[in-house]
């Protein structure tokens, strides 16, 4: 356990999810050169700079989809330095009135981007300034109320609107529509991470070498921010225990240290399979049945845990709940019941 009483293990299972450090900001490339993996989506936003800057004219308005930590901000701000134009940052639960809307839009200058993050919790009734905002570049604002109220339409520099959602499914029809392109990032694959913990390893003047940059890839959920937040950890750890130089045994020892097996499995990850194994019969469980019994809660389970757990083929999604498939059962050390072993209908 950490001094502060928090278990080192719920630290990197929210790490995807926190906010902006000075670790991330300084960690992050400039430049589409610089940008490691994402390949299909970062050669349709080049194709789209290079077309609007030969045009001299802004880019389409973006929308960015995808888990968290895979590098949403990072793309809006490489397309403002290649645009050579001001980024501004917002995100949707601070914008509570048409007026904060308002404000951001009329002070942009021409051909700015506008990055809105988490812009599927916008509130409907803001949706509904940002459609004229998007097509027309002109905005209404409603001003007084009752009988002295009166609509004033404000006209707007050209923007380029750039939303990122981790819940695209919560976007409406309307906005979605609005976006001339849709992008959603995945989960980096081993090599790629590998790639970017050695950059950062480099930024940041750590020794590394090959095996140490592939232990920390494998085991970072296949999310560069998790990647960044174990590097540095096992920095820390081969400062003190391993004569300041990451390797395939420091970085093992150290990631064992937070709970963190081979494949990435963090304590909770293990302790969802063991609950659904061992107390629900290999499921099917309820969502929230499931999260009671863990005593975490249900959105957590949904968007951190499950996403990877299912990618990797330890869980399934079923109608009737949630079910271990085979893996689940190897990993938590338990035998595969003979039932699902010789007929195999809940794994079809």
């Amino acid at each position: 356990m950490l001094e502060n009483g928090m278990a080192e293990n719920d630290i990197l299972r929210k790490s995807a999810e926190a906010p902006e450090t000075p670790l991330d900001v300084s960690l992050r490339p400039p430049m589409f050169a610089e940008f490691a993996g994402q390949g299909r989506v970062v050669e349709r936003l080049q194709l789209m700079v290079d077309a609007a800057r030969k045009r001299g004219d802004a880019l389409q308005h973006i929308l960015l989809s995808g888990p968290p930590g895979l590098g949403k901000t990072t793309l809006a701000l490489i397309l403002g330095n290649a645009m050579g134009v001001e980024v501004k940052c917002t995100s949707g639960p601070t914008i509570e009135k048409a007026g904060d809307l308002a404000g951001l839009l009329t002070t942009l200058p021409e051909g700015a981007i506008l990055f809105i993050d988490e812009i599927h919790r916008l509130q409907p009734a803001i949706e509904e300034y940002l459609y004229p905002a998007m097509e027309d570049f002109k905005v209404d604002i409603i001003i007084d109320q009752g009988p002295n109220a009166r609509s004033v339409r404000l006209n707007l520099p050209k923007f380029t609107l750039v939303g990122a959602t981790t819940r695209s499914g919560m976007i409406s029809a309307p906005l979605r529509s609005r976006f001339g392109m849709t992008c959603r990032l995945d989960y980096y694959p081993a090599e790629e991470l590998v790639q970017i913990v050695e950059r950062s390893a480099g930024l940041l003047g750590v020794a590394m070498d090959a095996e140490g940059a592939r232990e920390i890839a494998n085991r970072a959920r296949g999310t560069p921010r998790i990647a960044n937040n174990l590097l540095q950890w096992c920095r820390d750890y081969a400062q003190v225990r391993a004569e300041g130089r990451i390797t395939a045994a420091s970085a093992s020892a150290a990631l064992t240290m937070l709970d963190i097996d081979g494949d990435g499995l963090d304590e909770m990850d293990k302790r969802i399979l063991e609950t659904i194994v061992f107390r629900f019969g290999g499921g099917p469980v309820g969502l929230t049945s499931l999260a009671v019994a863990i005593g975490e809660d249900a959105g957590t389970l949904e968007e951190v845990h499950e996403p990877f757990l299912i990618m990797h083929g330890y869980l399934q999604r079923t109608p009737q709940g949630r079910v271990v498939m085979p893996a689940a059962y190897t990993k938590v050390g338990a035998p595969l019941p003979a039932t699902k072993a010789t007929t195999g209908d809940l794994f079809e």
